[in-house]
């Protein structure tokens, strides 16, 4: 072995990937470190890997990259060189986000509160799903999916940028692009002729409230306790704006719990969860593709596997505005429409941007019991298995909005982290890229 390499899927390998990297220095190893993945940046290599191994630590951006990052590890001339210099960046950009950190303009999770999301409850009615409870697809169509596929992602996934279909018009990947598409097509029919794949999905629907940041359900509307609660992440930026004349306007600090109705208004709201897969008999494609020394259909595979997933994702949530919850039945968006989030209601992941805490999930998959339902099981660190799933929250309520939470600041983690039964050295951990302070390990 001469390089390790690490990549990260989602949040939680992060710290992983710090532990791993602490353990080689506590072995006295010497081989170079190379980070990649979707979840770890250069930034929080340099914050969070870098310090914890006196050896070579690499962020390398793309696969397309790592090559030549090997070739300059594993040369005689070139390495020390490489490595002082990564160093010497590394030690750079920390000192900035350090700077950064003190300067960071958040707010207290009161008065981020105070200016919360508030709509006009007093003459708003929730709907109320079709469906109560569950609701289990075990074998569903592929066939219907396939017109559904959002391929700008699919071409990202191969390193190739542009949208679809112009991609494949490209004057600099276009005929690489139009190659990989035939070739893609090309499985897909196979996918769906000869069943590779089984598409599994469960829904539910539940009466719930909100309760400032958090969201109750309960079995029955009208219930008077909850049987689970839901903790969410607010924005805690400062988003104040000034205009020439002098008058400032003060944008809300957003909440998922926003969209739904308070329990003090009396209104009994609904909540809705999902969780689906096309990744059910994935494996023992992927083996033959492996056996035969075909990676690049077992990449495609994978690759069609997740499009497929995210297609179903797509596909259940425009049954269930038109059909199951029943509250935009006269809907009519076109595929297009669909990518592009022209309907009412969002679908958030825990993990995304607006609840960026996957621990969330675990009650998630309590709710809608994956395992029994969908063939979907969770890991220690909460990545879904099989790869190709989806699994989020459905909202209903027409001002409900995609958003990031930014940066969070100490006095939030330690609410959150109280309101969940955890310390909010746990919670860190969960959500090291959102932290807006230094925390002592770093200072």
């Amino acid at each position: 072995v001469d390089i390790i390499g690490l990549s990260g899927l989602i949040t939680p390998s992060l710290d992983e990937m710090v532990h791993v990297a602490s353990e080689m220095q506590r072995l006295g190893m010497d081989l170079p470190l190379m980070i990649g993945g979707a979840t770890p940046s250069r930034i929080h290599t340099a914050v969070k890997i870098d310090p914890a191994y006196e050896q070579a630590v690499v962020h390398v951006a793309d696969a397309s990259r790592a090559v030549g990052v090997a070739s300059k590890l594993l040369s005689k001339t070139a390495k020390a060189d490489y490595v002082a210099e990564l160093k010497e960046t590394y030690e750079g950009l920390r000192v900035r986000r350090k700077q950064q950190q003190v300067d960071r303009s958040l707010i207290s999770i009161e008065q981020a509160r105070q200016h919360r999301f508030q709509p006009d409850w007093s003459s708003y009615t929730p709907p109320e799903p079709k469906v109560k409870g569950l609701k289990v697809f075990d074998d569903y169509p592929l066939e219907d999916l396939v017109q559904r596929i959002d391929w700008t992602p699919f071409f990202r996934s191969w390193e190739l940028a542009g949208k679809f279909p112009r991609i494949l018009e490209d004057e600099v990947v276009g005929t690489e692009a139009s190659k990989l598409y035939r070739d893609a097509q090309a499985m897909l029919e196979k996918i769906v002729e000869e069943k590779w794949l089984t598409a599994r999905a469960v829904i539910g629907f539940w009466p719930a409230n909100s309760v400032m940041d958090d969201i109750e359900l309960y079995r029955n509307p009208g219930d008077k306790e909850a049987f689970m609660t839901l903790h969410h992440l607010r924005q805690q930026l400062d988003r104040t704006k000034s205009h020439q004349q002098g008058s400032k306007e003060r944008k809300p600090d957003f909440c998922l719990s926003d969209f739904i109705a308070p329990r003090e208004t009396g209104l009994t709201d609904w909540l809705g969860g999902f969780a689906v897969t096309a990744g059910i008999g994935i494996d023992e494609h992927v083996a033959r593709f492996e056996a035969d020394h075909d990676d690049y259909s077992s990449i495609m595979l994978k690759a069609l596997a997740d499009r497929l997933a995210e297609a179903l994702a797509e596909r259940m949530h425009e049954k269930v505005r038109k059909d199951y919850w029943g509250y935009a039945s006269d809907e009519a968006l076109s595929n297009q429409d669909m990518i592009s989030e022209k309907y009412r209601g969002i679908r958030p992941a825990p993990g995304y941007p607006a609840c960026p805490d996957h621990t969330e999930k675990a009650l998630l998959w309590e709710l809608l019991e994956p395992e029994k339902n969908a063939g979907m099981t969770l890991t220690e660190s909460y990545a879904m298995l099989p790869a190709a799933a989806v699994s989020g929250w459905y909202f209903s309520h027409p001002e409900a909005k995609y958003f990031g939470t930014g940066k969070l600041a100490k006095d939030q983690m330690d609410d959150y982290a109280a309101r969940k039964g955890m310390t909010r050295k746990e919670i860190e951990r969960m959500v090291p890229h959102l932290l807006g302070y230094m925390d002592e390990e770093q200072s």
